[in-house]
């Protein structure tokens, strides 16, 4: 199980980048939400500790039970339906040894991992029509569990992270360019019959069958016009954008109480979740704010660059589909936050409080850092 790897490999540069956006996410958490401090910490240092021990242990070994992953996929997207948590007219949650859960995010992991050793499997057929046909099936079931909690946010992460991992599978790119034909003029046709009053995507009761639920047209309605929405559905971005300006180059400072302040006001809701973006821009300002894009760019880069030297196909789809996680999750969070997408939750990789999303982060994290050690054990033995 565990190799004789050298000491002198091993990513310390990757471990510095993850401890150092983490504590900074914890400080954040702790000014947004101070009683939820403790639990941020800890999840940190069990984190840690497991993408360490992950680290040193041979990816192949986990991937020997890939058709595991896929089924404990499915089976935990169904328990959460079925025995989850509702909050604020979601399933998304359910509590587990007092712990709460969230089985989209251990999703994306899954997903990554099962597809790693599917693609290796069928190497040789992969670029046949018949075998995208199967992965494209495959993949429906958890996108649909999820859409339907609903979580369009983490659909559309979720799909992506899929797409990554047909990419760094050596999908022919004819492939992407059929996508493209037929999903771009799609897209755009739907976008505008969402946005069409009495749409019949739109779902408004429970007898009605939309696509989307009348929340979610209101919330791109809102983005589309703030001002004809600002004291209602764009409040709380409207908001999220002014407290980001007016941190200026080194915000107000942390745990900044100030009656102006966004927390301290409530201008926006879960602040310690899917808006501590805001929380940094305001009280740590553009320095603040910059490292941490820099902070995600570096650890999505590094991703990567382990990815480009894989000693396999499945090194190179685990890296790189967790490089694509982070850098996707990333994006869409913060576009949220600065008005550039529609709003719509889902926690910034690192900062944001949330255990299951910290702790599943972290694991994906370890099997990076052994797919690099992995690279240069085969080097050092060529």
């Amino acid at each position: 199980m565990f190799k004789n790897y050298k000491f002198k490999d091993y990513d310390f540069k990757l471990i510095l980048y993850l401890c150092v956006i983490t504590v900074l996410g914890i400080l954040l958490v702790n000014s947004a939400q101070p009683e939820n401090t403790k639990k941020q910490l800890m999840g940190f240092i069990a984190g840690l500790a497991i993408m360490i021990i992950l680290s040193f242990i041979d990816y192949h070994i986990w991937l020997k039970i890939w058709p595991v992953y896929y089924f404990l996929m499915i089976g935990l997207l169904v328990a959460v339906l079925v025995k989850g948590n509702t909050a604020l007219g979601a399933k998304r949650w359910f509590t587990l040894f007092g712990i709460r859960f969230q089985p989209s995010e251990a999703a994306k992991i899954l997903l990554i991992l099962f597809f790693a050793q599917f693609i290796m499997k069928f190497k040789e057929r992969i670029n046949q029509w018949y075998m995208i046909l199967i992965m494209v099936i495959l993949v429906v079931p958890p996108l649909a569990l999820i859409f339907k909690e609903p979580d369009l946010s983490t659909t559309i992460v979720f799909a992506l992270i899929f797409l990554s991992i047909l990419f760094l599978g050596e999908i022919n790119y004819r492939y992407f360019i059929a996508l493209a034909a037929v999903g771009i003029p799609a897209f755009i046709i739907v976008f505008l019959l969402l946005i069409q009053p009495n749409s019949v995507l739109v779902k408004n009761s429970e007898n009605d069958k939309g696509l989307v639920e009348g929340y979610q047209q209101l919330r791109i309605l809102a983005w589309l016009h703030p001002d004809e929405y600002e004291l209602e559905e764009a409040f709380q971005q409207q908001n999220s954008i002014m407290a980001i300006g007016s941190g200026q180059l080194t915000g107000k400072g942390l745990n900044n109480t100030g009656v102006n302040s966004v927390k301290k006001g409530n201008f926006i809701s879960e602040p310690q979740t899917d808006f501590i973006f805001t929380i940094a821009g305001e009280e740590l300002g553009f320095v603040g704010s910059a490292t941490i894009i820099i902070l995600l760019m570096l650890i999505t880069m590094e991703c990567f660059i382990v990815a480009f030297k894989a000693a396999d196909l499945p090194g190179r789809i685990i890296a790189g589909g967790m490089g694509a996680f982070i850098g996707f999750q990333s994006t869409i969070n913060i576009c949220v936050t600065t008005g550039l997408f529609p709003n719509t939750g889902i926690p910034l990789p690192f900062v944001s409080y949330g255990l299951t999303s910290l702790l599943v982060i972290y694991v994906g994290m370890g099997f990076v850092m052994n797919v690099r050690l992995q690279k240069q054990r085969k080097f050092n033995n060529d």
